[in-house]
């Protein structure tokens, strides 16, 4: 039943009939093991699991008379099944289907994820290779620092997601944990067997030691690596919005015939996916607080993480799906302008390049102290300035020419000085 689901786009995950389906698979996965270990006919099995069905529609009607969802759901199926029915449900208790099937949701949730994740690695790879030589300024403090590439700015986002993808790996295998433990845990009217051989059918690993309900930190975990994910896209939206701005326009997010940016200003193409992208970001960073709070339960259990378990664990694996979809088609699709990052570049005649001066006086003998006065006085002088001019405010600076040949001058003003190493960082992200 629930072979038509695989891999489907994340929202049908999270659709009440596709969580009924896991109940239900947990149901029978638990009952192939009872039979198997000679505790319930197999004939029985084998009628449960031709009959077994449900209807979500009727599953909402019970529930709202005994007011107990797994309850309800169990009538419902037993109406289908009848008298086999009795086996179905044998030694469990509600938390033993219900923690077990939603790790079946998440797995699935983050499979759908790890694809797309790979979209996007794939996306940046291709970008990077295309500018690996797009020289443009790199920043700090949002001040002009010195020279990169483009495709240098996006290997950095390259290694963060696969990074990301190596994290939600290993998540995978975290993640997919059951249990079958009955009441409070102990195994009480359940063979601890049964619970080994209906996580292997179901492809989980029994908890270790599952109180009534898998402990929460590992649900924590799971948000938290997404919000964190969510907080990398994030940072990628906001360099784009940076970019974009006017004054800068050094990249843009692709606008389409039609498309419209302001009700007012005609003129106006704004990064507004970039924008929507920061703003879901939020969201899911405000569910990893939510679902810290989720671990501490009283005791054995409450269930006072259920109720925000069914907000925050389909919202954050949807939104992380939509934001991954839009930052790799974002990426795709980005208009870069290389002419607009040589003109940035050369602002105030080249002030990016003072480090190169500097060290350039210093290994002819000056002192740091003194190198560093002279090149700060022509940077600043040049700064911001209408015609302010850094280049030839050194080319004639006696103190420097001395010193320098115009070659050695001119070889402070070569950006590609700044680039010679990174074609090691290229190789190890296979750009």
């Amino acid at each position: 039943m629930i072979e038509r689901y695989t891999l489907p786009e994340m929202g049908k995950l999270w659709t009440e009939t596709y969580k009924l389906e896991t109940w239900l698979q947990v149901e029978i996965a638990v009952c192939e093991a009872q039979a198997e270990l000679g505790y319930i006919p197999t004939d029985a099995v084998a009628e449960i699991k031709a009959k077994a069905n449900f209807d979500p529609q009727r599953v909402f009607e019970i529930e709202a008379e005994v007011r107990h969802d797994v309850i309800a759901f169990l009538t419902n199926v037993n109406e289908y099944v009848g008298d086999a029915g009795r086996y179905i449900h044998l030694g469990l208790t509600s938390s033993d289907v219900l923690d077990t099937a939603l790790a079946l949701q998440l797995v699935a949730s983050l499979e759908v994820i790890l694809q797309r994740v790979q979209d996007l690695i794939g996306a940046i790879r291709t970008q990077a290779q295309k500018h690996r030589y797009t020289v443009m300024v790199g920043r700090s403090h949002g001040i002009h620092a010195e020279p990169i590439t483009f495709g240098f700015k996006l290997a950095g986002w390259l290694a963060e997601v696969i990074r990301h993808q190596q994290r939600l790996t290993r998540l995978r295998q975290d993640i997919a944990v059951g249990k079958i433990s009955g009441a409070v845990g102990t195994y009480a009217n359940i063979d601890p067997q049964v619970e080994a051989i209906a996580c292997e059918k179901l492809g989980l690993k029994p908890d270790t030691a599952s109180t009534q309900v898998i402990s929460r930190d590992i649900h924590a975990d799971y948000v938290q690596q997404l919000a964190l994910l969510a907080a990398s896209i994030e940072r990628f939206a906001v360099e784009i919005r940076n970019l974009q701005r006017t004054d800068v326009l050094e990249v843009e997010e692709f606008f389409a015939k039609g498309q419209k940016g302001s009700s007012a200003m005609p003129h106006k193409r704004n990064p507004i996916r970039s924008e929507r992208l920061t703003g879901m970001a939020r969201i899911i960073r405000s569910h990893a607080v939510a679902a810290v709070e989720n671990v501490a339960l009283w005791h054995e259990r409450d269930i006072s993480h259920s109720s925000v378990e069914r907000v925050i664990l389909p919202d954050a694996c949807i939104l992380t799906h939509f934001m991954l979809k839009e930052i790799t088609d974002l990426v795709q699709n980005l208009l870069v302008y290389p002419q607009n990052m040589e003109r940035n570049m050369n602002c105030y005649g080249g002030v990016i390049f003072s480090q190169k001066v500097l060290l350039a006086l210093v290994d002819k003998g000056m002192s740091r102290e003194e190198a560093y006065a002279i090149v700060q006085s022509c940077a600043h002088q040049a700064w911001n300035q209408p015609q302010g001019d850094f280049h030839n405010l050194i080319v004639n600076d006696v103190r420097v020419t001395q010193l320098l040949s115009p070659e050695e001058i001119e070889m402070c003003f070569d950006p590609q000085q700044h680039l010679k190493h990174l074609e090691q960082i290229y190789q190890r992200l296979d750009i």
